[in-house]
This record gives C-alpha cells, sequence and structure tokens, in this order.
C-alpha cells in the first residue's frame, strides 16, 4: 500500500509518496516526471511515521542545518544502473557540486568499465525520485552549466543558494532539453 501527504516549501509544494515504513518518493509537485512509475494512486496519510520524519528532515534543510539523510529510510525505486547513480549522488557533500562527468567516473569506477556515458548518468540523475534529500540538484555540467534539474532551474539555483553555493560561477543554458 502507498501513502501520501504534501509538505509546502519555499521551492513550492511537495509531495512525499512512502511504502511501508520507507520513503519511495518525493516531488515538486508539476515537475518532470512527477510521481514516477507509480501503478497506483497513494492514500493520504500525513501521520505516517515516516512522512513525520521526513518533515523534520525538509523543516531543518529549508532552515539552513544539514540533516543527516541516514535518518531517514529512502527505498527509490528504479534500474540497478539507476539504483548506483542515486546512491552516488548521496555521497555529495552539502553545499558542494559535481559534474554529470564526475558521476559518470565514479559509476565506471563501481562497475569496473573503463568508461561511462555522462549522458546515462543524465538520465538516472533525472530520474531521482527522491529530489532534494537524494541532492541531483548538486550536479551541473563540466562546462558550469546549471542545467538538468526535473524541478526546474529556478528551483535547482535556489536550493543551492540555500546550501551556500554561489550560483554566479555557474549559467543557465539558452537552450536545451532540461529547461
Amino acid at each position: 500500500m502507498l501513502y501520501k501527504t504534501e509538505y509546502s516549501s519555499l521551492v513550492g509544494e511537495i509531495l512525499l509518496v512512502a511504502e511501508d515504513e520507507n520513503l519511495i518518493g518525493l516531488w515538486i509537485v508539476g515537475q518532470k516526471y512527477f510521481m514516477g512509475a507509480l501503478k497506483e494512486e497513494p492514500i493520504e496519510k500525513p501521520d505516517f511515521p515516516i512522512f513525520i520524519k521526513t518533515k523534520q528532515w525538509l523543516d531543518d534543510y529549508f532552515a539552513g542545518k544539514q540533516p543527516d539523510m541516514a535518518l531517514l529510510s529512502l527505498k527509490p525505486k528504479g534500474s540497478d544502473f539507476r539504483q548506483l547513480v542515486w546512491n552516488v549522488l548521496c555521497h555529495i557533500p552539502y553545499g558542494q557540486v559535481v559534474t554529470y562527468g564526475d558521476i559518470a567516473k565514479e559509476a565506471a569506477l563501481r562497475l569496473n568499465k573503463p568508461t561511462m556515458s555522462a549522458q546515462a548518468v543524465g538520465n538516472a540523475v533525472g530520474h531521482n525520485p527522491i529530489s532534494i534529500i537524494i541532492p541531483c540538484h548538486r550536479v551541473v555540467g563540466t562546462n558550469g552549466s546549471l542545467t538538468g534539474y526535473a524541478g526546474g532551474i529556478d528551483k535547482k539555483i535556489k536550493l543551492l543558494e540555500l546550501e551556500g553555493v554561489d550560483t554566479r560561477a555557474y549559467f543557465v543554458p539558452k537552450t536545451g532539453s532540461a529547461l
């Protein structure tokens, strides 16, 4: 059984979805890939224990603290490759950014392959079903482009600035599929 609740944040309404005692989704309402590949409509249950913990985590995060994601039981659903990429995302430190190429190198290393496509990594990053907590907003293009955030580049900038990242060092692309 799937459960849901909403959370109001500085980047808009957020939908939380849980299965059992695990958070399986956190989407900014209206974002690309909203609700991912969920097969059923979740039941409203705002007092579900994982939601109480997640809302506290989000309160702390949006207050400028650095809450520990280990406090939450996260179970994003996806292929083995996506799981690997999302695991790499979990190790990006608060207030820092990495490139899609950096993640591709780490994924290749973990898979014992000589190289990995940054495009394949970008696809996995874009389909992250637990945004903000699994920090896909901390990934930028190799050229300094603030590209590829399913919630929207404006929200990516807000999240990075909240974490103290000087976004003036990056740019918003004029064209591209991530806009």
